[in-house]
């Protein structure tokens, strides 16, 4: 019995042809990658963090599997507001069939909608917007310029949100 996982075991059991072996080929040239020193990067496109990918690289980085990870300035802030606000999401399983008046009665209550869940405005803007707010200030008084997911590094560097 092989001492790897149980998906591990599963790809390599089921996973024999085409585009599904490749699976195999790739997970083997990882493992041999790290065996051999090498480093990893993570590439994400789009807006993966809400998939809530921190909680599956977190171990893999622990272990040092995972060393860098490359995305865009979006993820971090979605994933900041996930962090602050994740147990007050709404979802809209039928956002695809809202109705403009629909569409204002969320935004009414304060929920801003993205594809088929709300971000609760007062949970995930309003809770990090004297935070930021004070950030910007700081900048705006040296002089000093960022981007937008370079004030959202500082704020989570600063421990305001712990």
């Amino acid at each position: 019995m092989s001492t790897k996982g149980a998906i591990s075991n599963f790809i390599e059991k089921y996973y024999l042809h085409f585009n599904a072996a490749s699976v195999v080929d790739a997970a083997k040239a990882y493992e041999d990658q790290l065996n051999n020193g090498a480093k990893m990067l993570v590439s994400l496109a789009g807006a993966m963090s809400t998939a809530e990918l921190g909680k599956i690289f977190a171990e893999m980085i622990r272990q040092d599997k995972v060393h860098i990870i490359s995305c865009t300035g979006a993820n971090l802030e979605e994933d900041i507001m996930n962090l602050v606000a994740h147990s007050h999401y709404k979802r809209v399983p039928n956002y695809r069939d809202l109705t403009p008046q629909q569409e204002w009665d969320l935004l009414e209550k304060g929920l801003n909608r993205v594809t088929d869940t709300c971000i609760p405005e007062e949970e995930a803007f309003r809770r990090l917007q004297k935070h930021i707010h004070a950030i910007w200030k700081e900048a705006d008084d040296k002089g000093e310029r960022y981007l937008p997911h370079e004030f959202m590094y500082k704020m989570l560097l600063s421990g305001v949100l712990e």
